[in-house]
Order: structure tokens, then C-alpha cells, then sequence
């Protein structure tokens, strides 16, 4: 019997569950169980169609430029120096991190930055497999970062001053999205290689999404079905090569991985109280701006407390200086 029919609805039903009781990433999770408890179960790795998977990273990379699109020039530029200096914060301590991983846990120093790179867990894996790092380690610590902080956000936000302001409007998905972001996440890949782009499944379609969607008269909204497509694709991938031996070895580092996951933390809301003062704002929106990770529940967050424009602008800033980073990972770890 093939094993898809079992894991593929699986991982549809844990991915709405966990949805539905708003655990963050939840159809990675899903498809992470689904996944790995056959890949566990029957002893041998579960293939994820290549050209699926492909498509599916472009899908990612689309995702992630979404949010870089219509954020006027002038006001990144406001905020761009204070910005860096947050970004250099946390993708520094996701450096140093990463060091200390490899140094005491026996782990390539790719496979210890990417899984201490704060923000883009969806795309940290896609980016360890073509940089050859560990992307079961990266996922599982990314997501265990992820849901560490997207667990406390809420808690910590409560306690803290709101603006007073409405949110904004959601966005309806148009008919011709679909053929869009699909020819966006085909082409994109091949396109980026041409050039020369580092991880060119990736950045190749977020560099086409940003250029396409200045041109557009319309915000660009990728469908739901097609992200929870590429996300249950990356949950698959990582949740398929899941064995005993990969386990024992992330559990044996779990204490060293949580503990700096909480530094980080802290690191990053000291860096917000900074960012409160230097730019005049809240603390509600300093720690929001700063926080190393969680853009979803992040942007939930602010949009509720009526945030200004400081949490998304620092946000994005933070999370184009990980993603560059990410990429050229090889040739920062060959200064060292």
C-alpha cells in the first residue's frame, strides 16, 4: 500500500486541528507527525516528489516576499538604522548560537546558524537542504523556537500598553491568483540560477514577487490552498527522514537548544525596550518589533493592539537581513 494515502489526509487533519486550536505552524506540525510517526513506524524514509517539492519552495518564497511588498520607501528609510542595529542583534546572537551548537553538540556550523537564525522557519529548511546541513536538526529547532516564542507572545503582550488604533482590513484572494503565484514559483527558480542567486529556489520567486507586486494595481495574495500545500510539503520532507538516531541526537541537545532559545529571548525584548525609546514608541510595539520570530502571531499581535507601522517595517528589515545571511552562509562561515 502506498503510504501517502495514509499520511497525506493525516497530515490535512493534524494540520486543521492544530490549526483550529491556533498552534503556530500548524500544517508543518501536522505534516512533521503525519510523517515521521510512518517514517518511524516502518523503518524507511518517506520521498517527497522532487518537482512537488520544488514548486512548493517557490510557493515559500512567495510567501515571504508578500510582506515586502507596498511598504513605502521613505518610511523603511525612517526606520532602516534602527532597524539594522535590532537585526544585527538578533541575527549576531543566532551566529553566536550557532557556534556554540557546533562547538559542544556535534553539529555542522551550517546546521548550528540556521537553526539559531531567528525568523523564516518555514524557510530555513528549504535553505539547509541546498546549503547540505542537517535540515531535520534546522527544523526541529526552528519550530520549537517558533512555538516557544509565538506560545509566550500573547502572555507577555497582555501585560503591556496598546496603542489605540483599527486593523486593517483583510485582503480577498482574486481568481487570477492562482496561475500567478504558481507561474511566479515555476519560473522563479530557473530564472534566479541564470543569475547566480544564492538558494535560487527561494529567492528567485521572492525577488519576482517584490518586483511584480510594485507593478500591480492589487496587492499579491497567495491562495490558502497553495500555502498550506507548501507548507505541508516542508513538514513532509523534514517529518519523512525522521529515525530513532535523528531523535536521540536533537534530544540530546534539547537542553542547550532551549536554553539559548531563552536568551535569545531576552536578548530581544531588551533590544525592544531600546527601540521603544529611540524611536517614541511603546513598549507593546518595541518587543513586538523585536521579537525573534512568530511574523504571524507577531502581526495578529500588533494589528489587535493597533501597533503603528515601527512592528511591521523593523519586522521585515529583520527578516531580509536573516534570509541574506542564510544565503550567503558559506561564504560568512569561510571568513571564520
Amino acid at each position: 500500500m502506498n503510504r501517502w494515502f495514509v499520511v497525506a489526509p493525516a497530515s490535512v487533519a493534524l494540520g486543521w486541528l492544530l490549526n483550529w486550536l491556533h498552534v503556530p505552524a500548524a500544517w508543518i506540525l501536522g505534516a512533521i507527525i503525519a510523517s515521521g510517526a510512518m517514517a518511524l513506524g516502518t523503518g524507511r524514509d518517506l520521498k517527497v516528489n522532487a518537482r512537488f517539492y520544488k514548486v512548493c519552495r517557490g510557493v515559500i518564497g512567495v510567501l515571504a516576499a508578500v510582506p515586502l511588498v507596498g511598504i513605502p520607501a521613505g518610511e523603511l528609510l525612517h526606520y532602516l538604522v534602527p532597524g539594522l542595529v535590532a537585526a544585527a542583534v538578533t541575527t549576531g546572537a543566532g551566529i553566536v548560537g550557532g557556534f556554540v551548537l557546533a562547538r559542544h553538540g556535534g553539529v555542522s556550523r551550517e546546521t548550528g546558524v540556521l537553526s539559531m537564525l531567528a525568523g523564516g522557519a518555514s524557510i530555513m529548511p528549504v535553505i539547509a537542504q541546498e546549503l547540505g546541513a542537517d535540515m531535520r536538526y534546522v527544523a526541529l529547532t526552528q519550530y520549537l523556537r517558533l512555538l516557544t516564542v509565538s506560545v509566550t507572545l500573547p502572555g507577555v503582550t497582555s501585560l503591556l500598553t496598546t496603542p489605540s488604533a483599527a486593523p486593517p482590513p483583510e485582503e480577498a484572494t482574486q481568481w487570477w491568483m492562482w496561475p500567478l503565484v504558481l507561474a511566479i514559483a515555476v519560473v522563479g527558480g530557473p530564472i534566479a540560477e541564470k543569475l547566480h542567486i544564492p538558494v535560487p529556489s527561494v529567492f528567485g520567486p521572492l525577488l519576482i514577487t517584490v518586483a511584480v507586486g510594485w507593478l500591480l494595481p492589487v496587492p499579491i495574495v497567495t491562495p490558502q490552498a497553495l500555502a498550506v500545500m507548501a507548507f505541508l510539503s516542508i513538514g513532509w520532507v523534514c517529518g519523512g527522514g525522521l529515525s530513532v538516531p535523528s531523535l536521540k541526537h536533537f534530544g540530546k541537545l534539547l537542553p542547550l537548544t532551549m536554553g539559548y532559545i531563552l536568551v535569545m529571548m531576552a536578548a530581544c525584548a531588551s533590544m525592544g525596550w531600546v527601540i521603544s525609546k529611540w524611536l517614541g514608541v511603546t513598549f507593546f510595539e518595541g518587543y513586538l518589533a523585536t521579537s525573534p520570530g512568530a511574523i504571524e502571531t507577531v502581526l495578529a499581535l500588533s494589528a489587535e493592539g493597533g501597533a503603528g507601522p515601527a512592528v511591521i517595517t523593523l519586522q521585515l528589515i529583520r527578516l531580509i537581513s536573516v534570509m541574506l545571511v542564510a544565503a550567503y552562509l558559506p561564504r560568512i562561515l569561510r571568513r571564520f
